[in-house]
């Protein structure tokens, strides 16, 4: 059965590696926006590249009346590090876009009474901690604790959540209707991709320290040695995105699902750089975005996921690096 799927965001980091997945299948057309061209390399899987701003409410509409999406991956998003550096254009991208093409997608559903599933990827940022103590006691955190985000970025995800919690509500039991628009997000945690290259994200320590050791470079990390969060690899990333996209209604009982991996500290990074050149890595903490990781929990309780749609992610921390990310950062920069 033929899907018509829009990705917003489509040039990003999760962008490449879904369009490259999704296009594996071709039953699946796939309409990609960016605000930047497109990687040519993965045009040619689209069915269509629209360089194009998230918050142009006509373009929108228009591509939903010409495409009839089925599924849409709203990826588009300014990351933690550049939201602190501009929380104004942060919010205007982030909260804007995001309920731009959330009310879009309802309001074509409801008129062609057809449901569209749509994808956020939400992220660990919406947490805030108060102190490291509190941090190193709590270990795991649930979707329901620690609320308070300590970032721009953060305090946008954490809307959008509920945004896209209140339009599924409302508009299924208020208007007293069918529920038309299927909104599922997704917390990620960092995530480290072979690749692509990394783009200002805070957990960005840890893929700019390996592809640094690729390249024979010297590194400064922006953390302390100690710095631990949750951590995930690219693949494993695009695999929990179709996976939640795929899972039965039935089967998806909450609106937002933690998702893990496995949780490591700078430091433990810096150990898995070295078996790929021994480089100079230095701690060279950057006090607002070290403030901001030590708000991120040291790992994530994924239990909802794992029970309600068979999340498993495919690498643990050893198979993450000795497999994956080693060998291809290794073949990257040759």
């Amino acid at each position: 059965m033929t899907k018509t799927i829009l990705i917003t965001g489509a040039n990003g980091e999760i962008g490449h590696g879904l369009i490259k997945k999704l296009a594996e299948d071709s039953q699946n057309k796939i309409v990609a926006l960016d605000i930047n061209s497109l990687d040519p390399d993965l045009s040619k899987l689209t069915l269509q590249f629209v360089k194009a701003d998230i918050l142009d409410n006509r373009l929108l509409d228009e591509l939903f009346k010409k495409y009839h999406f089925d599924t849409i991956f709203h990826l588009a998003a300014l990351l933690s590090t550049s939201s602190e550096r501009d929380p104004v254009k942060a919010h205007h991208v982030n909260t804007d876009g995001a309920i731009n093409i959330l009310a879009i997608a309802e309001k074509f559903a409801r008129a062609n009474t057809k449901k569209v599933k749509f994808i956020f990827p939400s992220s660990i940022a919406i947490y805030g901690l108060p102190n490291l103590e509190v941090k190193k006691r709590v270990g795991k955190i649930k979707e329901e604790q620690y609320n308070l985000p300590a970032t721009m970025y953060g305090c946008n995800k954490l809307y959008i959540e509920l945004l896209g919690n209140y339009y599924a509500r409302y508009y299924e039991k208020h208007k007293k209707s069918e529920q038309y628009l299927d909104f599922r997000a997704i917390r990620f945690p960092g995530i480290i991709s072979a690749d692509t290259l990394p783009t200002g994200g805070t957990s960005d320590f840890g893929p700019e320290m390996l592809h640094a050791a690729a390249q024979n470079k010297p590194y400064a990390c922006f953390v302390r040695a100690d710095s631990k969060i949750p951590f995930m690899v690219m693949p494993d990333a695009v695999k929990v995105l179709l996976k939640l996209a795929k899972a039965p209604s039935s089967s998806v009982k909450h609106h937002v699902y933690n998702v893990g991996s496995f949780s490591i500290s700078a430091g433990e990074i810096a150990k898995y750089a070295h078996e790929i050149n021994k480089i100079k890595i230095t701690y060279k903490p950057h006090q607002k975005r070290q403030a901001i990781v030590d708000s991120w929990p040291e790992d994530v309780d994924d239990s909802e996921a794992r029970a309600d749609w068979g999340w498993k992610p495919s690498c643990d921390k050893t198979k993450a690096f000795e497999e994956y990310l080693i060998p291809a950062i290794k073949a990257r920069y040759g």
